[in-house]
């Protein structure tokens, strides 16, 4: 951090240097792209950011992942806006990479390109049933109920079953509500780079599913949490005439290891815990300790104080030891009755089981009737690690709907390095490699990476702040260092070209001015109806709206 703040004023002088202006696109105008901008403008005095993204609406998943029922996390959004509202920072929207320019068009008009257009696609369970009707990935659900306009059409059948199967690992992080941002991104970081957790993060096989647990818990919470409470939030109007007519009353959430592995935030499981008139059931003999979850525990506590000693001591005061969310889990099992009443929703946490296949209904051909599950036992691998596997004990659980929150997916794009295997962009430090090899000497030159796209759909919103960071870090040391002097020696058509091509294949871009007209009219549109905006959920309104003056 020192050394970037030391060397901004060195880097501040590539406009002095060259009498063109550094020109930079990032593609994406999630998180990760909104930090990369305001870093670029803020290191690079002169520079101009173009941001492009294949919706007509920014700000990625804030907008279209974060829970309805959790405005606060979106307040972020205000910085976005002061940053596409700079003078040198453009936003175009419904520009798509790939079919309305190509990435090597984009170097072609930019000096520096950087892709953080994260993670729009689901990883597979890879069983037997997954494609039949009823499994859907919680990625799907999740847009569909934030009025993402890809999937205004889903339909997830809620009426004709009265259980919904939620597959998913859940990781639970130790730091509580007043902790520092800086305290969160660092535990979090530190989960990820110890070796001590078993299967939850392997970092090697880009397998860490930290995002996904809490994406669990939230579709857990929004089919169960009763729909007057919703109705006061931006969820999509579809979707809550769906739930309200819903007749879901069971939830399962099943994870292949146990309670002291399990991976959400301590807020997140105090929320769905604390739904109103709602049935929590834990197997009692899910929540033994062994030794090795002891052991993992304490590991885990010992090398966040060994990483965050460096940062602020003070913070770890704070801090709460791994078994307190063991306590939360152990309280919700024997505090409530013994058997639900008549009517009550149900929440039920299946640890220790693995679908094996997805078992199609009899009476309607196609579509599923529940999921054949394994039993698991953790294995001891050595030094505190430990491993699910199967034990060959199976059953059955019947339900009318599955959803999968295993992981999202990156997607590749023609004339990009991708890794298929770990679904990211190799890099080192941001710098994108020229193949899968990782030899750092390999560096597509000008090309640059951040976000999910970069080191996988894990963290926070904030983690993106640091990757952001990181990446450009290393953009102002390859200009400072003359890595890219053949690429910003010349001046580039940047914004001009840009606009010039896609008005030439008919695109039609929708700038911030015509995202200010949708926010506004959403806005207007929820105050009708007593919500903080209703959202335009298909790609006609969006385009309308945006077009109107």
């Amino acid at each position: 951090m020192a050394i970037f703040r030391a060397r901004r004023v060195l880097w501040r002088s590539f406009s002095t240097i060259y009498s063109h202006p550094l020109r930079v696109c990032i593609v994406g105008s999630g998180p990760a792209g909104f930090y990369t901008a305001e870093k670029i403008l803020k290191t690079h005095q002169g520079s101009q950011v173009d941001i492009i993204d294949r919706l007509p609406t920014p700000y990625g998943l804030v907008r279209s992942g974060v829970a309805p029922d959790h405005p606060e996390t979106k307040n972020v959004i205000n910085q976005f806006s002061r940053v596409a509202q700079n003078g040198r920072c453009s936003f175009f929207g419904n520009v798509a990479l790939g079919s309305s320019i190509s990435l090597v068009e984009l170097r072609e008009l930019y000096h520096v390109v950087v892709l953080a257009y994260g993670a729009e696609s689901d990883r597979v369970v890879g069983i037997p049933g997954e494609d039949l009707k009823g499994v859907h990935s919680a990625r799907e659900f999740v847009w569909w109920y934030n009025g993402h306009p890809d999937e205004r059409n889903l339909d997830p059948d809620l009426k004709n079953t009265d259980t919904a199967v939620i597959l998913g690992q859940l990781v639970l992080f130790l730091f509580t509500g007043n902790a520092n941002p800086l305290f969160s991104i660092l535990f979090h970081s530190a989960l990820l780079c110890t070796d001590l957790i078993p299967d939850i993060c392997d970092i090697e096989s880009c397998s860490c599913i930290t995002f996904q647990g809490n994406v669990a818990l939230d579709v857990a919470r929004i089919l169960l949490r009763p729909t007057s409470e919703l109705a006061i939030t931006d969820i999509a109007s579809n979707a809550l005439t769906a739930l309200e007519q819903s007749s879901i009353r069971k939830v399962y959430l099943v994870g292949r290891r146990g309670p002291v592995q399990a991976a959400c935030t301590a807020k997140e499981l105090r929320e769905v815990l604390g739904i109103k008139d709602l049935y929590i059931h834990i197997k009692e003999t899910d929540l033994k300790i062994t030794p090795a979850d002891e052991l993992l525990i304490h590991s885990i506590y010992v090398f966040a104080i060994y990483m965050l000693s460096f940062f602020m001591k003070e913070e770890m005061k704070n801090s709460r030891i791994h078994r307190r969310i063991y306590e939360l889990l152990s309280k919700a099992a024997t505090a409530g009755p013994s058997q639900p009443s008549s009517g009550q929703r149900e929440l039920h946490f299946v640890f220790f089981h693995q679908p094996d296949r997805f078992l199609e209904s009899y009476d309607k051909k196609g579509y599923v009737s529940g999921v054949h599950l394994e039993k698991t036992g953790l294995k001891g691998i050595g030094s505190g690690k430990q491993i699910a596997i199967g034990t060959g004990q199976f059953e059955n659980l019947s339900c009318g709907i599955v959803l999968k929150s295993i992981g999202y997916k990156s997607v590749p794009v023609d004339d990009l390095p991708f890794d298929n295997q770990k679904g990211v962009v190799p890099n080192v430090k941001g710098r994108v490699l020229s193949d899968n090899s990782g030899d750092p000497t390999s560096i597509e030159n000008g090309l640059y990476v951040c976000g999910w796209l970069k080191r996988g759909p894990t963290g926070i919103i904030a983690t993106n702040l640091y990757c952001a960071e990181e990446t450009v870090a290393s953009l102002s040391e390859d200009l400072e260092l003359g890595v890219l002097a053949s690429t910003t020696r010349l001046p580039k058509l940047g914004r001009d070209g840009l606009l010039q091509i896609l008005d030439n294949r008919n695109v039609r871009v929708v700038p911030f001015s015509a995202w200010e007209r949708i926010d506004k009219e959403e806005k207007r549109l929820g105050s009708l109806r007593n919500k903080p905006r209703e959202k335009l959920t298909s790609w006609e309104e969006l385009l309308k709206v945006a077009g109107s003056e």
